[in-house]
């Protein structure tokens, strides 16, 4: 596959249409997925990810090399998908003071050993808590450039995240419950 994706990468380099064709099948799913866990609309999500392979074609010559392409091509969806959200949603984000205590309350997510499906927890998740997790967890981005990418303060990334942890937890908590009640009613 590596070779095959140099191959059609180059070619779309060149404007090469079916080549274009190839990288968008190869990759569109994924990145569909990514887009989603942002926007949890799928029409929306599908707009965001056209409008981004759109883009990636029209800047091919900005990519460096082949290897880099599924990299690049994220970072565009993911900055189209929070272009997007800042346009289409008024999102609140509650301003509060994040102190090192609330962030010690809450247990690491990595702690969850669960079979866990992100769709379904991503569209009930508010969005703010939403946005911040995923730049913070998924594109390993800090607060202070998740701070500037959301035009909020860096406090208010923080708290987001810690919010976004806590309320994880409180969703995992209630999962297990109901799991628990419906075992012993059995």
């Amino acid at each position: 596959m590596k070779t095959d994706l140099q191959h059609i990468f180059s070619k779309a380099k060149k404007n090469d249409r079916l080549a274009q064709k190839s990288l968008f099948e190869m990759f569109s799913g994924k990145m569909l997925a990514v887009a989603n866990s942002y926007i949890n609309n799928r029409d929306d999500a599908e707009d965001v990810l056209m409008n981004a392979f759109y883009k990636a074609f029209t800047k091919l010559e900005d990519c460096k090399n082949y290897e880099s392409f599924p990299f690049w091509l994220r970072k565009i969806v993911v900055n189209d998908a929070i272009s997007f959200i800042r346009t289409n949603k008024h999102i609140l984000y509650a301003e509060t003071e994040f102190t090192d205590s609330i962030a010690d309350k809450t247990e690491d997510i990595n702690e969850f050993s669960q079979d866990i499906d992100l769709d379904v927890i991503f569209k009930e998740m508010p969005v703010g808590y939403k946005l911040v997790f995923n730049l913070s967890v998924f594109e390993e981005k800090k607060h202070q450039e998740i701070a500037e990418i959301l035009n909020i303060t860096e406090g208010t990334s923080k708290s987001q995240l810690s919010k976004a942890k806590k309320w994880l937890q409180d969703y995992f908590n209630q999962q297990q419950n109901t799991k628990q009640n419906a075992e012993s009613e059995i």
